[in-house]
């Protein structure tokens, strides 16, 4: 089996003047992501996404990728990242370069799967998975003059009994979101909150004293991403579980994360990361040094899946019959067509559960009416 064909498709789509949303960091109304089609000689067709704009990824997809892909076994996927950090040489760090890589492994692993009749997470070592568990990502920031309580009461209409909303503006407004959406949701509920890097360690401190009574099961990128030593600060001054890794691309920035435990819990993007195959490797170096492993999820459908595919996969380390933290898997709330109208069967979040797809690779069919609505090339 080789592969035969490489393509990479920009979707997008903008919310309506003035209904932006986002976080403490500020609004967006545009949403754009890359997906990659790979076809083998036998006629089998997988999928990927690179959580890049179209442009970016598509350019980086044509010229530094699709002459070596076409013509490879897809079975020869491991070496795919590896190969990204040494040619070309200084490039492969590149979040674009990382991207991309991580569209055509998964694009490989659908195309495994597919071929040996199995789904992702059962090649990726994991057992029998048919259910997870969604929290709702939601209360974003607005640019309308919305109640802050109202998306929170829709996720629980939804079904979810979990959550994770957005905070870092002040210390002072952080305490009254938490406050209202553990109301809302109830005691027994996860509830995470994500700063989204906006915060000095000082800052940080403070906001999560001002939340801690309100039993908080993470908080996201308390700092920016980059401020490595930030998080070293932070780790011996509050006493709830950091997150982190959105932002991060690759084995070796991971490495730094979970190193001396830097972080409670690593977030790899699929579509970022280096795919399935450095995910895998992620969450291995996760498990030993006990440090968990969440999946973050802004994505369309793709990536989506290719994210529940590897949730599934993830051990339940050093936990035996009694899993005291279950897996969480995110579910964005917010207006995303590419996530919710792109594939035949959509992920359904109704009644606090999730099903893993159980068809081979990543176990999804793309609605191609859809596909052809967004794309943006």
């Amino acid at each position: 089996m080789e592969i035969t064909d490489v393509q990479a498709i920009p979707l997008a789509h903008s919310l309506p003047d003035g209904e932006g949303l986002g976080d403490a960091r500020g609004f967006g109304t545009d949403r754009g992501t890359t997906l990659v089609r790979l076809e083998t000689d036998d006629g089998t067709v997988g999928w990927g996404e690179a959580f890049a704009p179209g442009p970016m990824a598509t350019a980086t997809i044509e010229t530094m990728f699709a002459d070596d892909v076409v013509g490879m076994d897809p079975f020869e996927v491991e070496s795919l990242a590896e190969n990204s950090y040494t040619d070309p040489y200084h490039f492969g760090g590149d979040v674009v370069v990382q991207s991309a890589v991580s569209a055509i492994d998964v694009a490989c692993w659908d195309i495994i799967g597919k071929s040996v009749g199995r789904p992702a997470h059962r090649l990726l070592g994991g057992t029998r998975c048919e259910k997870l568990t969604p929290y709702a990502s939601t209360m974003y920031f607005t640019e309308a003059d919305r109640p802050i309580e109202e998306p929170i009461r829709d996720a629980v209409e939804e079904g979810f009994t979990a959550a994770k909303i957005k905070i870092g503006a002040d210390p002072e407004s952080d305490a009254e979101r938490v406050r209202t959406a553990r109301e809302i949701l109830g005691d027994d509920a996860d509830l995470m909150v994500d700063m989204n890097g906006n915060y000095r360690p000082h800052q940080a401190v403070k906001s999560a004293r001002a939340i801690e009574e309100y039993d908080v099961t993470w908080i996201e990128e308390p700092v920016p991403p980059e401020n490595a030593s930030g998080y070293r600060e932070l780790r011996g001054k509050i006493d709830i579980p950091i997150a982190a890794g959105e932002a991060h691309y690759g084995r070796f920035e991971f490495k730094e994360l979970i190193d001396d435990r830097t972080v409670d819990i690593v977030q790899p993007n699929l579509g970022r990361c280096g795919g399935l195959s450095e995910a895998r490797l992620i969450a291995g170096m996760a498990s030993t040094e006990n440090v968990a492993v969440r999946p973050h999820i802004w994505n369309s459908a793709v990536g989506m899946a290719a994210a529940v595919q590897f949730a599934a996969s993830i051990s339940n380390y050093p936990h035996t019959r009694n899993v005291p933290e279950p897996m969480l898997i995110e579910f964005d709330r917010s207006e995303n067509p590419m996530r919710s109208e792109l594939l035949e069967t959509p992920f359904d979040p109704a009644g606090g559960t999730i099903d893993v797809p159980q068809e081979p690779g990543l176990g999804i069919e793309i609605d191609q009416d859809a596909l052809e609505r967004y794309r943006a090339d």
